[in-house]
């Protein structure tokens, strides 16, 4: 009996660029730069790990720490 395979989903470059809202042509020079991997389908096409995709766009978008001293400093001037 064989295994199951898990295939991941992939994404086109217009699919990753719409989730990070750039342009696709900046997802493919991403790509080429190596700040994301990337797999060529035999037609040449670029193809993106959805978790890989997702992994990349989580760490870029913690949240910042909240600074309350310039909340207070807006407090002070508006009221």
């Amino acid at each position: 009996m064989s295994q199951p395979q898990h295939t991941e989903r992939l994404l086109t470059p217009g699919e990753v660029a719409a989730l990070f809202r750039v342009d696709p042509k900046t997802v493919t020079r991403w790509a080429s730069a190596g700040r994301i991997g990337s797999i060529r389908t035999p037609g040449g096409h670029r193809r993106f790990r959805e978790t890989e995709v997702r992994a990349l766009l989580a760490s870029l978008t913690t949240s910042a720490p909240l600074d309350r001293s310039s909340d207070r400093a807006a407090r002070k001037t508006a009221g």
